[in-house]
C-alpha cells in the first residue's frame, strides 16, 4: 500500500478514536504532503512519489528535534514533549532506518564498491548508498559516518 493510503487510513482511525493530538499530527503531515504536491506541479509531477514523501517526512522530524532541543534550552518541557510526542507520529510513516552495525556495514560495502579511498570520493560513496538504501538513509547520519569511514 503506497505510504499516502497508509497516511489517508491512519487519519481515518484516528478520528474515528477520537485521538486529537495524533489526529492533529496525521493532519499536519496531510497539509505538508499537499503543500509539496502543489509546489511539484509546474514540474509536471501530479503527486510526490514515495520515496519524496520519506524525504518530506525525515525533514520535519529534523525540524521538530531542533524544536525540542530549542524548547528544553528556553526549560518548556511541555512544548518539547508535544514535539516529541509529534515525531513518534511521523517516525511510524518511515521504514526501519540503518544505524550502527547496519548503516557501517552499508558504507563499506559502498566504499569497497566505489573504490573510495578519500573524503575526495565522498560524493560516490553517497550516491552508492542512495541508490541500495535510499529510503532507510537518514542522511545526516550517513554523510557524517562516510566522512569518518573516508577520514
Amino acid at each position: 500500500m503506497p505510504l499516502r493510503d497508509d497516511l489517508t487510513a491512519a487519519t481515518k482511525t484516528s478520528m474515528l478514536a477520537r485521538d486529537a493530538d495524533r489526529t492533529s499530527t496525521l493532519r499536519m503531515i496531510s497539509a505538508k504532503l499537499k503543500d509539496t504536491d502543489i509546489a511539484a506541479r509546474p514540474k509536471g509531477i501530479a503527486a510526490i512519489p514515495d520515496d519524496e514523501i520519506i524525504a518530506m517526512l525525515r525533514s520535519m522530524i529534523k525540524s521538530r528535534r531542533d524544536a525540542v532541543t530549542l524548547y528544553r534550552q528556553g526549560k518548556r518541557e511541555e512544548l518539547a514533549a508535544k514535539e516529541e510526542a509529534e515525531i513518534a507520529v511521523i517516525e511510524e510513516f518511515l521504514s526501519k532506518t540503518l544505524i550502527g552495525d547496519e548503516l557501517n556495514a552499508a558504507i563499506a560495502d559502498a566504499i569497497a564498491e566505489t573504490g573510495a579511498t578519500s573524503p575526495k570520493d565522498m560524493g560516490k560513496v553517497i550516491a552508492a548508498l542512495k541508490a541500495k538504501h535510499g529510503p532507510a538513509l537518514d542522511m545526516s547520519v550517513a554523510s557524517g559516518a562516510v566522512k569518518a569511514a573516508l577520514g
